[in-house]
């Protein structure tokens, strides 16, 4: 697909259309990915409104896969695939967790509202899967 990665790259163009950010699994790194995420999608021609939403997005699955999927394990990575194409905008977060048996229905907030489920589901907390 691209060039192949030396030890040590956190930021690689996979291609034209395609940004790689391979981080360490330790709070801050996030950051890293906001910054990664806001300048390509300024390259992609988005609004500043729009960007600043992509950025807590990003930040928000990030540590999500560092806490919920690598359960904070220094050896662990987060690897960021950003896409964009054909107007479409992609971006996949992978942890290196071992994933889980239990995921949670569809959340129902009418039950949320009236406090009849938890306003967090699944196990860990939220895990941000809504």
């Amino acid at each position: 697909m691209g060039a192949v990665a030396k030890p040590g790259d956190i930021v690689r163009m996979l291609d034209d259309r395609t940004l790689e950010i391979n981080l360490p699994n330790k709070m801050g790194c996030e950051r890293i990915a906001m910054e990664c995420s806001s300048s390509f999608a300024k390259l992609a021609g988005f609004a500043p409104e729009q960007i600043d939403d992509l950025k807590t997005a990003v930040a928000e699955v990030c540590l999500n896969a560092m806490e919920h999927g690598n359960r904070w394990r220094s050896d662990a990575r987060v690897i960021i695939t950003m896409n964009f194409e054909g107007g479409t905008f992609n971006i996949s977060v992978e942890d290196e967790g071992e994933g889980f048996a239990d995921v949670p229905g569809d959340p129902d907030i009418e039950r949320k509202l009236k406090q009849l489920e938890p306003s967090r589901t699944g196990t860990g907390g939220g895990m941000g899967l809504f």
